[in-house]
Parts: C-alpha cells; structure tokens; sequence
C-alpha cells in the first residue's frame, strides 16, 4: 500500500505512525505532509527516515491507496479534492465531513460495511468520545434495540492536543512550586479542577462535542429516532477518555447477558469485579488499543435501564487506530 499521512507532526499523526508499526500495516511508501511550520521534520518509520512535505494543491497524492488525515477540518475541506483526485482513500480525522450524507462514518466493530459506500472517497473517522461508547453500544443494541443514551464524558488534557497536555504539567508544576499558573488551551486552570466545557457552547446550551455525541451515534448505528444526551467534562487527566453510560432498551437485559455480548464483541474488554476493586481506569487504558468496559449494572430507575462505565485511549481508539481499522477492514472485506 501506498500511505500518506498529513498532520503528520501532530499528536495524532504521531500515533499514525506508531499505530501503523504496531498493526503491521502492509507499506510500500510512505509520505508524510505538514504545514510550513512542520515542514523538513524528519520521523523515523520502520528504520527509514522520512521528511515532513509541505501540503501544496497539486499532484502529491497521485498513486496513494490511503491517505490519513488529521490537521483539521478547514485544512481537510480545502485538500480533499487534491487527496481524492487519483482515487485515494481519504479517511478524515476532523470534523469536516462526518456529517455529509455521502461521506460514511464509520467505527468498525459497528459499521464497518459503510466504508464501501464512499462515492466521494472520503471517509471521516469520528469524534473520539462518540467512537469508544458506540463500541460499547453496539453489543447491547443486537440484544435489544437501545431507544435512550445518557452520558457523563471524563475527557482527557490530551483531547486538546499535545500542547494542552504540556499546559496541565506546567499547571501542576507551577502550583507546586507557587509560581504563577499560565492558562492558554482551556477556559481555566485544569490542574486539581474539572471543567464542564469542551468546544463551544451552541444555540441550545449544549457544547458542540456534545451535539458530536448525539448526531454521530444515530448516524454510526444506522438509529435517527435514537435519544443521545451528553454532558462532556474535561478533567485532569493526562490522556484516555473516560464515560459514564445510561442506556434504556427496548426490553428488559439481563446483567448475564450484557455481560456475555460485552465478552464475546470485538474490540472491548471486560474489566467488572467491584468487589475487588478492579473497573476501568485511564491511568491504566492509556496506550491500549481496546475500549474497556466495567460497572456494568441495572439502573435503578427503570426495567429496561443499564449503565456502565467506559474507558479508552482516546488517540488510539479515538482517532489513529480507528482510522487505520478502517483502512484494514477495507482491505479484509474488499470484493
């Protein structure tokens, strides 16, 4: 396969390159595109040294099978066209597509036959906290069709970036030594803080990664009349998301049988014996491929009703591992 990555400097682009290593992707060339800021970096891939290209319109893309994007929506939408022309794949990490009617959303383990029905050629890879609770779901909703979702997101520094993930070091650093704390990527100082405020607020009082929640789970799961109300929180944590799930099916599951599905399903692991202290924590899932799933109970509220507590590494499972099961799932399923 002919790979090209652009974003390639950033935190996600970085976890392309490993990620990529790490699946034993099939590589006949590798390019790597940046902005003049990242432009003449050199990575080390595989025992080659490769040099970040500046991304320009032109013929750069000709001959690519895959091209993984993640430098942003406006950077994606201007470039599209350059990446498609010659009929490479574009999987698309930001949000410039995801809700495009003819452009497929997709997470593998739930939707994976939507890749196939990309007549743009582009794919767009979605949210992080959206990707990591429809894996989740999505064994529960082949037991009994899930009519309401309810969730509390625990999102990590790292969601914002490598820069935000520098800022809650330095904050903690300059809190222990009592110096002045500097407040650049968040609304205020995360360090021994929670802040309730992720993307900008909408019309309706929710953020736009919580709108990201609702809108791309209907479309993942094929479900339009599917109730989704989140609230995301971002916490001091360094990287891995994690989340609190309310969901009410249509008919009354048993713990037994949820807890069967969550074993048996792809790319989840169960980690659920409270009694001895053991659930899913990010301090532990960071790095890891999976979504990890724990406290797995009955909602005291209603019959029907279950929660449950997700967790996973938001770059991977959230963005560059996603992406590149895509480009697997494509190549495993190809007719």
């Amino acid at each position: 396969m002919n790979i090209a990555i652009v974003g390639a400097s950033g935190a996600v682009g970085q976890e392309f390159l490993r990620v990529l290593d790490e699946q034993n992707f099939p590589i006949t060339s590798l390019s790597l595109f940046g902005s003049q800021r990242s432009a003449g970096r050199k990575y080390t891939f595989r025992g080659k040294e490769y040099e970040v290209k500046l991304l320009c319109h032109g013929d750069d893309f000709k001959g690519m099978d895959f091209v993984f994007t993640s430098a942003g929506a406006s950077v994606s939408k201007e470039f599209a066209a350059d990446i498609t022309r010659y009929g490479a794949i574009m999987i698309d990490n930001s949000s410039a597509f995801r809700m495009e009617h003819d452009v497929p959303l997709v997470v593998p383990e739930v939707n994976g036959d939507d890749a196939f029905n990309a007549p743009r050629g582009i794919i767009a890879n979605p949210n992080c906290t959206t990707i990591q609770m429809v894996v989740a779901l999505k064994p529960i909703h082949d037991l009994s069709p899930i009519k309401q979702v309810h969730v509390a997101t625990y999102q990590a520094a790292s969601g914002a970036g490598a820069a935000a993930m520098d800022e809650l070091v330095a904050q903690h650093a300059a809190l222990a030594g009592d110096s002045e704390v500097k407040v650049e990527k968040f609304a205020y100082q995360l360090a021994y803080n929670v802040i309730p405020h992720i993307d900008v607020f909408t019309d309706n009082d929710y953020t736009k990664e919580e709108m990201k929640m609702f809108n791309e789970t209907r479309k993942i799961m094929h479900a339009p009349a599917l109730s989704v109300s989140a609230t995301c929180v971002r916490v001091p944590v360094m990287r891995a998301h994690s989340e609190a799930v309310w969901v009410t099916t249509e008919q009354p599951l048993s713990i037994e049988s949820v807890r069967e599905a969550f074993d048996k399903a792809p790319g989840i692991v169960v980690v659920d014996k409270p009694a001895d202290k053991e659930y899913p924590m990010p301090l532990f899932v960071a790095g890891a491929d999976p979504v990890y799933v724990g406290r797995l109970r009955k909602d005291l509220c209603d019959p029907c009703g279950l929660t449950f507590w997700v967790v996973g590494d938001q770059i991977k499972k959230g963005a560059a591992l996603n992406a590149v099961q895509i480009a697997q799932y494509i190549l495993a399923h190809k007719k």
